[in-house]
């Protein structure tokens, strides 16, 4: 099977899209003349012209609104956020229309549009470029909140939340656009609000999403050197959560760690905590764990990044506690 970049996967995604569905368009900053701030959006304007490829001014709020109301009359819009840190302007469209439209008008108007970026930290970036916004979106009723952490979800979800009729946020990573996987020719969806097991195993679940999954399948491996079998789930969608492949895992293993880089408090691996305790208390050998970043604004020293992260030396470490094999 051939190989390609994340970013050409989400590209795919919505080119594939827009030949089939002349309601979809993309709009956003840099979409168009620059090909996207991470190329994503690379030879779209020329394939589908200024009026589906829409280069926006830096002003979130205003052209979220405009797409919202597209979407309320018939579109399909896609919104590109050069990252979701800056999205934190358009939260108002997000939250108080698009969520709540369809409730509003009793059924009768909908908003069919995804809304995507880059999301969390990558690197560097200090405070303000760098927070996961999971959580956050996910305690809004009325969207759906999908978090990739490979290009074969990337495009198998991403054309999903745009067939889908309710309001999508889409999270991607700056650090994992360059990455490669497998991806098929041919067409293909992957359906929202299903997790993926990465890797099977019988003696702890790890629990993860987006680029976190690369912490959660490096400590698998570094665990299996010890004969610890570690069961890998990629939430992939966090609204709705695959409650049923997180609780059958438990089942088996009987211990549950979860890494994620949000902040802890009401954090993804706090509902997860919540909804496995009370449905699957009686298979727990162990108290669930989590490591999720500090309970702090991001710093820009290297170090600090490094403290600030979860990572797989930490994840095994907690591993080995439920396991009670720490010394």
């Amino acid at each position: 099977m051939r190989q390609i970049t994340f970013r050409e996967a989400l590209r795919e995604a919505m080119q594939e899209e827009m030949r089939l569905d002349e309601r979809v368009f993309l709009m956003g900053e840099e979409v168009a003349e620059y090909n996207g701030a991470y190329k994503v959006s690379q030879g779209m304007l020329d394939e589908f012209g200024e009026k589906r490829v829409i280069d926006t001014p830096i002003a979130e709020l205003g052209f979220s609104a405009i797409a919202v109301g597209a979407a309320q009359n018939g579109l399909r819009p896609i919104v590109e956020f050069m990252t979701w840190n800056f999205a934190v302007l358009a939260l108002d469209q997000i939250l108080n229309t698009a969520s709540k439209m369809l409730a509003m008008s009793g059924g009768q108007v909908g908003c069919p549009i995804v809304f995507r970026g880059a999301n969390g930290s990558a690197g560097q970036l200090g405070a303000q470029h760098s927070t996961a916004f999971e959580s956050m979106y996910a305690n809004i009723p009325g969207i759906k909140v999908i978090s990739v952490s490979n290009p074969y979800d990337a495009k198998g979800l991403l054309k999903s939340a745009i067939r889908d009729e309710d309001p999508v946020v889409f999270m991607e990573s700056e650090l994992m656009y360059g990455d490669k996987g497998e991806v098929p020719e041919g067409e293909y969806i992957i359906p929202i609000g299903k997790a993926n097991i990465a890797r099977t195993g019988s003696d702890v679940t790890i629990v993860s999403f987006n680029k976190m999954m690369k912490v959660a399948l490096g400590a698998a491996e570094e665990l299996a050197k010890e004969n610890i079998s570690a069961e890998v789930i990629d939430l992939r969608t966090i609204r709705p959560l695959d409650w049923f492949t997180i609780l059958e895992s438990v089942k088996k293993t009987n211990r549950l760690v979860i890494v994620e880089e949000q902040w802890p408090f009401a954090s993804v691996s706090s509902e997860i905590t919540y909804r496995i305790q009370k449905e699957g208390f009686d298979y727990l050998d162990a108290p669930i764990r989590r490591i999720t970043s500090v309970d702090a604004p991001m710093h820009y020293a290297p170090n600090l990044v490094a403290a600030y992260l979860p990572d797989v030396s930490r994840t095994v470490k907690l591993v080995k506690e439920v396991m009670y094999m720490s010394k």
